[in-house]
């Protein structure tokens, strides 16, 4: 018998809404971007949180159209960025009230997580399904504000064991698409054009171990369009950079947890000029469709579903 699950995330990026079938379906998930003024590089927490809080109503009232929401049992939302002590962020609040209220509403179970665990818990989904949710893993989580390689111990338990010494990748990458003119965040349209771009390039990247260095990337792509290197040259350098040093830092991590699966998670990881370059040197390294990689609720409503006893009993 099917069980329903819906998931709220409030992140820096979007609004985000799923139902999750306990049968192990995703029933429908609604994706809201955060609006940022054309050359600007984010939001501040105020206005984050007053469009979270604007756009929650209008797209529940949306998922009702596609879901009767009388069927929900249970109720997840990240409450915060990372399963860690002093992890913050007010934008999240939004989120947390809207769920807090569904839940009393209805008398039904709330599932507090967090946004680095439904990443996790969408792309283990993606990648297949439940078998990865009772086992160790290599997570990758890359986006504008992580660039982390954590072991995930059934998304229960996440240990970081390696990162960006300074700049994020989705930093660097927003960063080179805003100054070509694109609106934040600008991965895609990133992407896009470096998938324009036939040209053969080698990167640098900067990476010792597990940890790794990308301020020097945003300097290296600036200097190239300095020297009047195309848009399309420069987006598939940054690219390739991120890849680069993903490959890097995987192989550093094999060698100390050999065996393990290894996936890749968050926005900047939606790229298909990321994902050819990495594969091709490590095939077993799974990428999941950018619905499961980006910002999403995916995740929170799945977990929701296992904490509450619904799923994975």
């Amino acid at each position: 018998m099917s069980r329903y699950t819906l998931g709220v995330d409030t992140s820096n990026y979007a609004t985000s809404l799923a139902v999750f079938d306990t049968a192990g379906e995703v029933v429908c998930a609604k994706k809201r971007f955060l609006p940022v003024k054309p050359g600007q590089l984010g939001l501040r927490q105020s206005d984050a949180l007053f469009h979270h809080t604007t756009a929650l109503p209008e797209m529940l009232h949306e998922l009702a159209q596609e879901f009767d929401l009388p069927h929900i049992d249970a109720v997840g939302v990240s409450q915060k960025p990372r399963p860690a002590e002093g992890s913050y962020m007010p934008c999240f609040l939004a989120g947390v009230n809207a769920a807090t209220a569904f839940a009393a509403a209805r008398s039904i179970p709330l599932v507090y997580t967090t946004h680095q665990q439904g990443h996790a818990a969408a792309a283990l989904f993606a990648a297949r399904g439940a078998d990865l949710f009772t086992q160790k893993v290599l997570l990758f989580h890359i986006s504008g504000g992580t660039t982390d390689l954590l072991l995930c111990d059934e998304v229960r338990t996440i240990t970081q064991l390696g990162t960006s010494t300074d700049l994020y990748a989705g930093q660097a990458v927003d960063r080179v698409g805003v100054k070509l003119g694109f609106a934040f965040p600008a991965g895609a349209e990133v992407s896009r054009l470096a998938a324009a771009c036939p040209e053969e390039i080698r990167p640098k990247s900067s990476v010792r171990g597990m940890q790794c260095s990308l301020s020097g990337l945003e300097n290296q792509c600036n200097a190239l369009l300095a020297a009047g290197k195309s848009p399309e040259y420069v987006c598939k350098y940054c690219l390739l950079c991120v890849a680069d040093t993903v490959v890097k830092m995987t192989k550093a991590a094999q060698k100390e947890y050999p065996g393990l699966p290894v996936v890749c998670a968050g926005g900047v990881m939606s790229s298909d000029v990321i994902r050819q370059w990495v594969q091709k040197r490590l095939p077993q390294v799974y990428f999941v469709p950018g619905q499961y990689s980006s910002d999403n609720a995916i995740g929170v409503s799945i977990l929701a579903a296992r904490e509450a006893g619904l799923w994975l009993k």
